[in-house]
């Protein structure tokens, strides 16, 4: 293919893309808003970060012999994709969805009924007002280095149909 060889950040080839009359950037951002989409549902199936390290396996996962955040997979069929001409995202709207991404070290919970909390540790049935737990970072959102490598080859076909 002839034309721009992209390396490094994007940024001012998109700069470029804004002036350039036949493009529509609106497509573009939806087509990279679906890509990322898609690489961030299939974290969850791999149970990975965008980095490809794997996430700590929880507790739920380990004694299911199932996959750790999917659950009920609430949290991953919540993450949707949005575009316009000037950008795109990819998101969720969970409330709990940034304490899977951050982690989070010391947090109390705390029971909603009188019984306490019900749990069972090392076979046996426990009941408290509240427990102190440990949750660890799994990020799901950000830009893998395939998902770069994706976004440079969209926008430099882009970029070879407009010359």
């Amino acid at each position: 293919m002839a034309g721009i060889r992209l390396e490094g950040d994007v940024r001012a080839l998109m700069k470029r893309l804004g002036k350039m009359k036949n493009i529509d950037l609106r497509g573009a951002n939806l087509t990279l808003a679906e890509t990322l989409r898609t690489s961030t549902i299939q974290r969850f199936k791999d149970e990975e970060d965008p980095d490809g390290k794997p996430w700590e396996p929880s507790l739920r996962a380990q004694e299911e012999n199932a996959k750790t955040l999917t659950n009920t997979a609430l949290l991953r069929r919540s993450i949707k994709a949005s575009a316009s001409s000037s950008g795109f995202a990819v998101g969720t709207n969970k409330k709990y969805a940034a304490t899977h991404q951050f982690g989070d070290e010391g947090r109390t919970i705390r029971a909603r009924n009188s019984k306490g909390l019900r749990f069972r540790v090392g076979g046996r049935w426990v009941t408290k007002k509240k427990v102190v737990v440990n949750i660890p970072a799994r990020p799901f959102l950000g830009i893998s280095e395939d998902d770069m490598e994706e976004i440079k080859e969209t926008l430099q076909e882009l970029v070879a149909g407009d010359e």
